[in-house]
C-alpha cells in the first residue's frame, strides 16, 4: 500500500510514547478480498501492565498542564489528522472495507471531536455553594477521573476512538485503548499522529491483540484504572460491566440498537427515502444507529417502497477502494452468515424480497443491498440488530400502534420519525423510548450533542458537555475556621 506518509503504517502497540514489539503476531485481512494486509504484534501481559502503570505516572504532569496547554496539543493532533485524512482513510478502507468517501468522512468527523473538546476543556467549571454555618466555605471542584481504558469496535475504527480519547484527554485523563482485533491499523496511525503532535508519553496509548477477553479482563479489573469506556455489542458490554463492578469503576457503555424508522402519512416522501438510504445503507448497514425496523404508513407504503427499490438497485457493491462503490463488504464471513440467516428465516416466515436478498458470489464478504416487506413483530429479524444492508419494512395504520411497536424492544439507542405535524413531533420526542430521536433526519451525529442510549443500549453519553463529564469526578470541599 502506497501512503503519502509511510510513518502511519504501524503494526505494534504504542505504550508510553514508544512502539513495543512482541514475538507473537496475528493477521489482519482485507474484507474485500480476504488477503492478509498486516501481521500485528500481540501485546504481552507485561506490556499491558506497563501501559497502565506508565499512564498512571503520566497522569499528574498531564493534569498539571493548563487548559490552554492541553487544548493546544489537542488542536495540533486534530490538524495532523486532517492533513493526513487521505492516508488515514486509505488505511481504514483497507482493513475495514468501507468506501473511500465514507472513510474520509469518518476521519473528519472524528477530528471534529478533538476540536470540540479542545474548547470544551475551557468550560470545566466548579461552584461556590451557600453555607449552613458561619466561618465555613463550601466549594465543588471538577477533577479528572484518572487513568481511562477503552475498547472500541471495528465498524468505526477511527471516530469511536477519537470520540472517547478527545474528551478524556481534554478532562486531564490518560487514555489506553484496545481497538478491535479486526481493525487495529487505524488506531495505530492515530497514535503516530498524537506523538507527532507532542502529546506527552503515557497520555495516549494503543494496545493490540487478538485475545480480546484476556485484555478486556485487565482493562476492566486493574486497580489503577479509574474509568472504562466501551462501544460494542450488548452481550459483551454486560460482561465487561460486571467485571468493572469488582473495583467499582466509572463506566460508559454504548451498546447495541434496534432503531425504528417511522414514516407517517404526512411525511415528505422524498425526504423519507433519502433518510432511509442515509441511515440504513451507510457503512453497508454496519452501524449501531442504523434503521433496523422501517415502519411505513399504509397510505404511502407502495410509493415509498417503489422509490426505495429504484434507489437501492442503483447502489454499486464492491471494494471500498473503488471510487464508484457505494456498498463495501461486511467485516467477515460470520457477519455475512448472520445477515443471510436472518433474511432466509424471514422469507421462510412469510417475508417477501423486493430486491436483493443474496450474498454476492466470489471473493470478499459482500451481501446484496436488500429490501424485505411483510415483516411482522414475531419474526427474528424484527427483534435482532441486523448489522447489514437489509431494509426490513413494516406497514402500520396509526400513531398509537406504531409507537407501541417501535418501543417493543429491550434496546433504546436511536429512533427516527418523519412527519410534518408539529404536535406529533412533540409527542414522538417524548413517547419514543430511545436516547436519540431524529425527526425528519436520518443522520444525526453531532460533536456538540449527547450520543448514547437507554435500556440495554448503554450507560452514559459521548459528545458535548455530557461527554466530558463522563471523565470527571465531582469533589466537595468544605473549609472551616474562616472569620
Amino acid at each position: 500500500m502506497q501512503l503519502n506518509n509511510s510513518a502511519l503504517w504501524k503494526t505494534c502497540s504504542f505504550i508510553n510514547g514508544e512502539w513495543v514489539v512482541s514475538d507473537s503476531t496475528y493477521q489482519i485481512k482485507n474484507p474485500a478480498n480476504q488477503e492478509v494486509i498486516a501481521d500485528v504484534c500481540e501485546i504481552t501481559s507485561s506490556q499491558l501492565e506497563q501501559a497502565i502503570t506508565t499512564a498512571q505516572v503520566a497522569l499528574k504532569p498531564w493534569q498539571d498542564k493548563t487548559v490552554d496547554e492541553r487544548a493546544a496539543l489537542l488542536r495540533s493532533w486534530e490538524q495532523l489528522i486532517l492533513n493526513n485524512r487521505e492516508d488515514l482513510a486509505a488505511i481504514m478502507t483497507l482493513e475495514q472495507g468501507k468506501p473511500g468517501s465514507e472513510a474520509v468522512g469518518e476521519v473528519v468527523y472524528g477530528a471534529k471531536y478533538i476540536e470540540w473538546y479542545a474548547e470544551e476543556a475551557r468550560r470545566i467549571n466548579g461552584a461556590v455553594l451557600p453555607v449552613n454555618q458561619s466561618g465555613r466555605r463550601a466549594l465543588v471542584l471538577s477533577r479528572p477521573v484518572g487513568v481511562v481504558t477503552a475498547i472500541t469496535p471495528w465498524n468505526f475504527p477511527g471516530a469511536m476512538i477519537l470520540r472517547k480519547a478527545a474528551a478524556a484527554l481534554a478532562a486531564g485523563c490518560c487514555f489506553i485503548v484496545k481497538p478491535s482485533e479486526l481493525t487495529p491499523l487505524s488506531a495505530l496511525a492515530l497514535a503516530e499522529l498524537s506523538h507527532k503532535a507532542g502529546i506527552p508519553a503515557g497520555v495516549f496509548n494503543v494496545v493490540t491483540g487478538s485475545n480480546a477477553q484476556a485484555i478486556g479482563e485487565v482493562l476492566t479489573m486493574h486497580p489503577l484504572v479509574a474509568k472504562f469506556s466501551f462501544t460494542g455489542s450488548t452481550p459483551v458490554g454486560k460482561k465487561l460491566l460486571s467485571q468493572c463492578a469488582f473495583t467499582v469503576k466509572k463506566t460508559s457503555m454504548e451498546l447495541g440498537g434496534n432503531a425504528p424508522f417511522i414514516a407517517f402519512e404526512d411525511a415528505d416522501i422524498s425526504a423519507v427515502v433519502k433518510g432511509i438510504m442515509g441511515s440504513k445503507f451507510r457503512n453497508a448497514g454496519q452501524t449501531c444507529v442504523c434503521a433496523n425496523r422501517i415502519f411505513i404508513h399504509k397510505s404511502i407504503f407502495d410509493e415509498v417502497v417503489s422509490l426505495l427499490k429504484d434507489k437501492v438497485e442503483s447502489l454499486i457493491v464492491g471494494p471500498g477502494s473503488r471510487p464508484d462503490t457505494h456498498i463495501g463488504p461486511l467485516i467477515n464471513s460470520e457477519a455475512v452468515e448472520k445477515v443471510e440467516g436472518l433474511v432466509n428465516l424471514a422469507i421462510k416466515d412469510g417475508a417477501r424480497i423486493v430486491t436483493g436478498g443474496k450474498r454476492v458470489k466470489g471473493e470478499g464478504h459482500f451481501f446484496q443491498p436488500t429490501i424485505l416487506t411483510g415483516i411482522t413483530p414475531e419474526m427474528e429479524i424484527f427483534n435482532r440488530e441486523i448489522f447489514g444492508p437489509v431494509a426490513s419494512i413494516i406497514v402500520f395504520d396509526n400513531e398509537q400502534e406504531v409507537i407501541q411497536l417501535a418501543n417493543q424492544t429491550p434496546f433504546g439507542l436511536c429512533s427516527y420519525a418523519y412527519t410534518q405535524n408539529a404536535t406529533r413531533i412533540w409527542r414522538l420526542s417524548e413517547a419514543l423510548d430511545f436516547g436519540m430521536v431524529g425527526i425528519n433526519e436520518g443522520v444525526l451525529s453531532n460533536p456538540s450533542a449527547p450520543f448514547g442510549g437507554v435500556k440495554e443500549s448503554g450507560l452514559g453519553r459521548e459528545g458535548g458537555s455530557w461527554g466530558i463529564n463522563e471523565y470527571l469526578e465531582t469533589r466537595y470541599v468544605c473549609i472551616g475556621g474562616i472569620g
